[in-house]
């Protein structure tokens, strides 16, 4: 069979749905300033869908130092990539700042979040380790762990923050481990950026009390939201200083590009001459660099863009939770809205939220849910108000009401009328 051929045969999980949800619920575009109101389709509506945690993609010194850098050093420079010829001390300086925010002992850059991760887990272990890894795991560290099982090596996954059933499988890594010489390598997320519950980090760093194994937390969702100064979620638990390594992205709360690893300073310098992803790919461009320097002394000093995330967050949850929604067991900024309906009647209140409330929101439909469950995530940031909280409230439980009376039931939803 043509390879090509296969692919228009059979376009993926996703895919199917191109022809109908292109342009809407799929590959939606949002347009004008990053804020809480933006354009789409011609009409304002409410965004609740940007992780702009802290507020920081349009602050003036943000927006001031990205136009400074840019024109300055234009999007080119550094050429190469940091081990050859695209090493520079603003890169370090950021290194140096981030590490000693999160309390570790040295940081590296990397280009991605989603790319670092990867790279981070191949780099890390070979076919003699076992990884140890929490079920609902960000589809990075899935596909690290792929690379690491195509490499011959072994993995056990554990019930999304069952400790007991972090225990049996520590149990069956160990003995594996006793015959492969290999070693523990356990991955959880401060923050699980679907639900927004929390990684059991305290329970966790317990463990290695009787076990022998080394800890990676990937706190995308928790570096800038979460613990006194933003930290993270170690930092909230107070088990940052036993959190092996600590790995966050700036597309976040830095509202940026980029991500970075931090830790003891001999592993970080094994990762910098032993990450592919890193050798083999361009620098951080300046302006990248400097905005994130910039957004990290944001982050650190400014404690009231924070404390309004705190504010909205914890207005838009109890609100919620006074009109009895369900959602589910979040401890963070992550708002998940849990309904009980078919993918027809999710794809229908979408469309009435957007069309008719002007509320933009993201759907989480199965198999991501379950079947018969629909999610509304909602991601509220310190640029929303408490009247955009009230106005949501209101339009949810409008809608909610629609849908116990079956005003959402069809066929096939109205997706057809906005291809």
């Amino acid at each position: 069979m043509d390879i090509f051929d296969k692919i228009i045969k059979d376009k993926g999980p996703l895919g199917q749905y191109q022809k109908d949800a292109h342009g809407y619920f799929t590959f939606p575009k949002l347009e004008g300033e990053i804020e809480p109101i933006m354009t789409f389709r011609g009409k304002e509506v409410l965004t609740w869908s940007l992780n702009n945690y802290i507020g920081l993609a349009n602050h003036p010194e943000v927006r001031k130092a990205d136009a400074e850098a840019a024109s300055q050093y234009g999007m080119a420079y550094p050429m190469g990539a940091r081990m050859m010829s695209g090493q520079t001390g603003k890169h370090e300086e950021l290194e140096h700042k981030l590490a000693e925010f999160v309390r570790k002992e040295d940081a590296f850059l990397v280009n991605y979040g989603y790319q670092g991760m990867i790279s981070i887990i191949q780099s890390l272990v070979n076919r003699h380790d076992v990884i140890v890894f929490d079920s609902e795991s960000h589809a990075c560290i899935m596909d690290g762990i792929w690379l690491h099982k195509a490499a011959g090596g072994k993995s056990f996954i554990f019930a999304h923050n069952d400790m007991d059933k972090l225990k049996i499988m520590l149990d069956r890594a160990q003995k594996l481990v006793e015959n492969t010489g290999g070693g523990i390598l356990v991955i959880t997320e401060g923050v699980f950026g679907m639900a927004g519950d929390l990684g059991k980090l305290d329970k966790i760093v317990e463990l290695k009390n009787k076990y022998n194994f080394r800890l990676l937390v990937d706190d995308a969702h928790g570096f800038g939201t979460m613990g006194k100064t933003g930290a993270g979620t170690g930092e909230h638990f107070g088990v940052q200083d036993e959190i092996d390594l600590y790995f966050s992205t700036f597309a976040k709360a830095m509202a940026g590009i980029g991500a970075f690893i931090a830790g003891e300073e001999k592993i970080i310098d094994y990762l910098k001459y032993n990450m592919r992803s890193q050798t083999f790919a361009k620098s951080l461009p300046m302006p990248m660099v400097i905005g994130g320097l910039k957004r990290l002394e944001l982050l650190k000093n400014e404690n009231s863009l924070r404390e309004q995330l705190w504010k909205v967050v914890n207005a838009l949850q109890k609100g919620l939770r006074d009109k009895n929604f369900n959602l589910g067991h979040t401890e963070s900024p992550v708002t998940p809205v849990i309904l009980e309906g078919n993918v027809a009647e999710g794809t229908n209140i979408v469309v009435d939220l957007r069309e008719n409330y002007k509320i933009f929101c993201s759907i989480v439909v199965y198999p991501v849910v379950p079947k018969g469950t629909i999610m509304l995530r909602i991601i509220p940031t310190a640029a929303h108000t408490l009247e955009h909280v009230d106005r949501t409230i209101k339009a949810f439980a409008e809608v909610a009401e629609k849908l116990k009376a079956g005003k959402y039931k069809s066929e096939s939803g109205q997706i057809a009328s906005f291809s």
